[in-house]
């Protein structure tokens, strides 16, 4: 069996061998008791699993024999992505072909006793093996049936495929990121997919409330990709609908929202600095020498500011460049204005901050070397959640699961010999 450790620094002493060890010991956790079985694979639905695991719901994540593609993603480390490490801690793996009739009488038997189901195939793919909500509800009426797509389970797209970045780009974000004249940029980390998957445990939360209060029915929840990137879009189709007006990719600054900008500093650094309120602003042009600017009545709110954006990007950056990156911002900090540098992975896993929240997460992998990975929120101060089990190897618990489902001995030779677990 595998260690299964966890730490919230790499030099904690609770890093001891054990099947449930924890960051911080054992709390009561929110999700207790309730059992998800996860389907999906890559990021959108096992984002969800992950998020419900540290809250305390047993995951099993269901995987095809040869394993989640996530596994071989990016950095490899002894044959296993070491973002493995991170995506799917605090779950269960059995491996089980879903395209055989005996892989998905094993679901049915697993959606028996499970409160969630989450699964991100193509529409109509869980249909065409029985295992649609509706095939499955039958079998568990209290069954909650998370499903993410592309582009959602009805409408005239619902039949094409759908990956994040697709998502991103009909949803609006591909389109306003970069600088302005150049192509869409992509954002560096594969935001419609997490943004899918958090608003899939939003779902189930609050499927898990009606539930309780409704006599006991489930229901089935679906999450969009493109639906989950356009509800971030802030002001882009109201301006559009009461003005004509089509927002623009716009490189570091904000349109409308004035001084918010990347402003280079005498080292060839960048200090980003958030001047846009009202109070801000005047302890800002204070700051800078332009007490001036800080009194001009034609600035006192936001949309005189926006009107004169390009004036006041270039007074701040009249005094960053004069001025190292870390001067600016100890000066920003006394001044009471919001300033920051762009972090890199090296910046992150050396800032106290992060440490002293126990956002960087030392963790074990399948060879006793260690890994640091992101620590978990959001932060709760009587059920917090923690990391009771490390992420597993492929399959790791096929056999324990199988001996909960009672499957007799000679049943699991046949399938095994047939690549069915």
């Amino acid at each position: 069996m595998n260690q299964e450790r966890a730490s919230q620094t790499p030099s904690s002493s609770s890093a001891t061998t054990g099947a449930e060890t924890t960051t911080r010991g054992h709390h009561a956790r929110p999700l207790a008791g309730l059992k998800v079985i996860e389907l999906g694979q890559l990021i959108a639905g096992p984002f969800a699993a992950k998020i419900l695991g540290e809250f305390g719901a047993n995951v099993i994540k269901v995987e095809p024999p040869g394993g989640d593609p996530l596994r071989k993603w990016r950095y490899v480390h002894e044959g296993t992505s070491v973002w493995w490490a991170a995506h799917a801690r605090n779950k269960r793996s059995m491996t089980l072909d879903l395209r055989q009739p005996e892989g998905q009488d094993v679901v049915r038997k697993l959606v028996q006793e499970a409160d969630i189901l989450i699964e991100n195939f193509r529409p109509g793919q869980m249909e065409k093996w029985g295992l649609g909500y509706e095939a499955l509800s039958q079998i568990n009426p209290g069954l909650i049936m998370l499903r993410v797509s592309g582009y959602g389970q009805t409408g005239p797209y619902r039949d094409r495929p759908g990956f994040g970045v697709i998502g991103e780009a009909m949803g609006g974000l591909r389109y306003l990121s970069g600088e302005p004249g150049r192509p869409p940029v992509r954002v560096g980390v594969s935001i419609g997919d997490t943004l899918s998957g958090l608003h899939g445990v939003i779902g189930i939360l609050m499927a898990l409330r009606h539930r309780e209060q409704q006599g006991g029915l489930g229901q089935e929840i679906d999450v969009a990709l493109y639906e989950s990137v356009f509800n971030m879009m802030e002001s882009l189709l109201p301006e559009y609908s009461k003005f004509g007006a089509v927002r623009q990719p716009s490189g570091a600054s904000m349109p409308g929202i004035a001084p918010t900008n990347a402003y280079l500093c005498k080292d060839g650094k960048y200090a980003l600095i958030a001047g846009n309120g009202d109070s801000i602003f005047k302890r800002l042009m204070n700051l800078i020498g332009r007490a001036d600017l800080a009194e001009d009545p034609a600035l006192a709110d936001n949309q005189g500011r926006a009107a004169q954006a390009d004036m006041l990007d270039e007074a701040i950056s009249a005094w960053s460049s004069q001025r190292g990156l870390d001067e600016v911002l100890q000066a920003l900090n006394n001044a009471g204005v919001p300033g920051g540098k762009s972090y890199d992975a090296a910046d992150i896993a050396s800032d106290p901050h992060y440490r002293a929240r126990d956002m960087i997460l030392s963790t074990e992998l399948p060879d006793g070397s260690a890994v640091e990975v992101p620590g978990i929120v959001p932060k709760l101060s009587r059920t917090p959640g923690e990391v009771d089990r490390l992420a597993p190897t492929l399959g790791q618990h096929t056999q324990e699961i199988l001996d909960e489902l009672g499957v007799d001995t000679q049943t699991r030779e046949d399938w095994k010999s047939r690549d069915i677990i």
